[in-house]
């Protein structure tokens, strides 16, 4: 069986992925990928019409906290490390845009 994937294929999702690929792993790879969109393919024929949706499974919730203003005792400190210019108790950084 041939493969719906050419090594040149591999080695195209590879460069939008920011991975370089030898001639040899995408030649390794193209049939990998196959079976993952084959796999992909039988998960589609799966029925989940009577299948809730869900994007959680372990019933884990944000945990918020109130935001408060904590004095902090080395702020000083931390305004002597910028190279930049301060300005009441303030650090002036260059405009970007």
């Amino acid at each position: 069986m041939t493969s719906k994937f050419s090594p040149d294929d591999v080695k195209h999702l590879a460069q939008l992925a920011k991975l370089k690929l030898s001639a040899e792993e995408a030649n390794t790879f193209a049939p990998q990928l196959e079976n993952i969109v084959r796999f992909f393919e039988q998960l589609q024929e799966v029925n989940t019409k009577n299948v809730t949706e869900t994007s959680q499974t372990t019933g884990l919730e944000n945990v918020w906290r109130e935001d408060k203003i904590d004095s902090c005792s080395y702020e000083k400190e931390l305004l002597a490390c910028s190279p930049h210019k301060k300005t009441e108790e303030q650090i002036c950084i260059p405009k970007i845009l």
